[in-house]
Parts: structure tokens; C-alpha cells; sequence
């Protein structure tokens, strides 16, 4: 009983009731708490409910009035024929073995989905400046529409000439050259890939930092243009320049036989610019075996053409070139050099040639080499003997 007693004791002992006063101020707290939690969800709730509907309101307006134009950046990326066969930029981050690729891809419809207009591309093989540029600027005035400009120089050359100039942004990405290596061919096939991705050029001269022209242009693109044949020189020479440079490494791809040297400085159709740009198996006989004192430069497109393409070369060059005197290197012609009887001499040197199978007297159209300080006097002259 007594046991009872205590545990009901101990049980009354833990419960406190609460007195009137004091379970009203616990109310008043309860009910000031539900206020502030529902106050904090109203504003929580509404601020939501704002952004909420900004962001649907102006999705909505997005869709239905946007503010920004994707269609611009999308027809910026779409591909356009215009873009496609007349390259407005050359400058580009493409491998060799990429550009030959690419350059190479020949259509196989008959025609042009556009307009075309047959363009002569003038390359410029050069260690650095060109100081005949003024007056290949004088040449190339009035023709946009027919030309193509490319130049190979070293690695990250910067040429100085104004925004006016034919040569601006002409620069192509370019490789180191060593005379007598096959680089000098690498760049020569470089600089015919690059005008290759141009549609509209259908002949190809390769030029250096020494070369002029001795007509004007209407005259040069008329008869390139017009041409049946390609201008590379190609003969056999049964000499130590000539058949002693021929390695028996090269048989049975090459044969003796088939052996040919020639200028370098070539002029090509487009037909056969894409086969020299596509060639590898030949390429690489000539990197493995034409070396010191064999020259790739004045080898290999001599070879090729006269085993593959015999047919579609006029077997001489364009460029005049002067030989006469003894030595590795021709003549150069300087400012005390320069006269209206030097150029007319070039022009009219009594050599007889066959032009679409046709003789004639017109056998060269630019010259080499020229001293830089050639240039005022050239340009004095080019308006009474070069006509223009």
C-alpha cells in the first residue's frame, strides 16, 4: 500500500499542470509563430510565383517575337556554292596530306551550276619580299576578274603592301625551302593545291621574286587561256646535268628512258595541275632518290608529264631566261641593264615556236632574272614597250 502510495506519489511528483495564465501565453506564442511561418510562405510563395511567370511570360515572347535572330548565325555556317568554288580567304590550318586531299576532288558533272569565269592564278615562289610588286600591280589593274594571286615565302613572312594591292592577304601557309631539296618541290605543289580550291582557275604559272612580264595582260591571259597545251619544259639531255642525275633506285617506276629535265618555272592546265597534286607513288621515288646532286625542282614534273601526259605539253617554258654566260645561276639584269631595246629583245628574239600546234613568234610572256633595283626604270618603260 504503502509502495502504491510512493510510485503515485513519484508519478504526481513529474507532472507540473499549468496554470491558466501561464497556458495562455503559450497560445499567444503559437498563434504569433503560425503567423510569421505563414506571412514568410506568402511572400516566398508570391516571390516564386513572379519569377515563375517573367520566365514563362518571356519564353513565351521568345517563341513567338524573339529578340535574337538565329537564322543569321545559321546562314553565316551554311554552305553557299559561291563560298564553295571561289574562296574569298586562302589562310587555313589544313595538313598537306589534308589540302592535296581536298584540292584534288574533281566534279563529275559536265558544266558549272554557276557563271564561270576561267581565271589565269599567278604563283609566287619567294624567300621574302617582292620587289617587283608595284609593277605586277600596274599589270594586274583593271583585270580583278580574271586573276588569282598566291605566294610562298618562309614561315610567318609578313608582306608589306596596301589593302590595294594584288598581293594582300595572299600569303599562303607556308613551309621552310632548301634550294636543291624536295621541299622546292613541296612548295610548288602547295602553291597548286591552294589555287586549286578556287573553281574558276584554270591555268597556273609559277613565278619568282625575279620575274616581270613582258605583255600586258590581256595579251597573257588570251593566250594562256586559249591554250591546248601546258608550258613545261621537258627534253632528254645525255649529260651529267641531265641522265648522270638518273639513280637505278628509281627502275622499273622510272625508267632511263622516261628520264626528263626542265626550267622549273612551269605553267600548267587544270587538268593536269590536279594529277601532279594528286601524284604520291612518283612523288615519293623522287624524295627517296633524287637527291644532292639530283634536283627534284627541275625533275620531277618534267618526268611525270612526259610519261603520263606527254601529249598535253607544248615542251618549252614561258619565262625567258638568260644562259648565255657561264655558271649554276643565269644572267641577272640590273638598273644599268634596263632599256626599251631589252624588253623589245625579249619580246621579239627571233625564236620560232609552235602555239596550238602552230608557229609563232610570241614565245615568251615574262622574263627573269631582275635585280630589285631594276624596278623605277621598269616601271618607267612598261607604258611604250610592255603597254601598260
Amino acid at each position: 500500500m504503502n509502495g502504491s502510495k510512493s510510485r503515485t506519489s513519484e508519478e504526481q511528483g513529474d507532472f507540473y499542470p499549468v496554470s491558466p495564465r501561464k497556458d495562455w501565453s503559450v497560445g499567444l506564442l503559437r498563434i504569433i509563430w503560425c503567423l510569421i511561418v505563414f506571412t514568410g510562405g506568402a511572400v516566398l510563395g508570391l516571390s516564386l510565383g513572379s519569377q515563375y511567370n517573367h520566365f514563362l511570360t518571356t519564353q513565351t515572347t521568345e517563341i513567338f517575337f524573339p529578340t535574337k535572330m538565329y537564322t543569321t548565325n545559321c546562314d553565316k555556317e551554311s554552305l553557299s556554292i559561291k563560298n564553295f568554288v571561289h574562296p574569298k580567304h586562302i589562310l587555313h590550318d589544313l595538313t598537306d596530306e589534308e589540302l592535296f586531299w581536298r584540292a584534288t576532288l574533281v566534279p563529275k558533272m559536265e558544266g558549272y551550276p554557276y557563271r564561270r569565269v576561267p581565271k589565269v592564278a599567278f604563283l609566287f615562289l619567294s624567300r621574302g619580299p617582292l620587289p617587283f610588286a608595284p609593277l605586277w600591280d600596274r599589270f594586274f589593274k583593271g583585270h580583278e576578274r580574271f586573276y588569282s594571286v598566291y605566294m610562298h615565302s618562309v614561315p610567318n613572312y609578313k608582306l608589306n603592301v596596301s589593302e590595294s594591292s594584288a598581293f594582300y592577304g595572299r600569303h599562303i601557309p607556308s613551309e621552310e625551302v632548301s634550294w636543291g631539296s624536295i621541299s622546292l618541290v613541296d612548295s610548288e605543289k602547295r602553291l597548286l593545291a591552294n589555287a586549286l580550291l578556287d573553281f574558276s582557275n584554270e591555268r597556273f604559272i609559277l613565278l619568282s621574286e625575279s620575274c616581270i612580264p613582258v605583255y600586258d595582260f590581256p595579251t597573257v591571259y588570251k593566250y594562256l587561256i586559249n591554250s591546248e597545251h601546258s608550258f613545261v619544259e621537258s627534253f632528254d639531255e645525255d649529260s651529267p646535268r641531265g641522265r648522270g642525275r638518273y639513280s637505278r633506285h628509281m627502275y622499273p617506276d622510272i625508267k632511263l628512258r622516261q628520264w626528263r629535265k626542265g626550267s622549273q618555272w612551269f605553267e600548267l592546265r587544270r587538268d593536269l595541275a590536279i594529277k601532279i597534286v594528286a601524284d604520291y607513288n612518283y612523288y615519293s621515288i623522287f624524295s627517296r632518290y633524287c637527291k644532292p646532286s639530283c634536283y627534284p625542282d627541275e625533275h620531277y614534273i618534267p618526268t611525270y608529264l612526259n610519261m603520263f601526259n606527254g601529249k598535253l605539253n607544248a615542251n618549252r617554258s614561258i619565262t625567258w631566261v638568260d644562259w648565255s654566260r657561264d655558271g649554276p645561276h643565269p644572267a641577272t639584269y640590273g638598273n644599268e641593264n634596263i632599256t626599251v631595246k631589252l624588253i623589245q629583245s625579249i619580246r621579239n628574239n627571233g625564236t620560232r615556236c609552235t602555239y596550238n600546234s602552230e608557229l609563232t613568234s610570241i614565245c615568251y610572256l615574262f622574263a627573269r632574272k631582275f635585280a630589285p633595283n631594276a624596278l623605277d626604270l621598269l616601271l618607267n618603260i612598261t607604258s611604250r614597250v610592255m603597254n601598260f
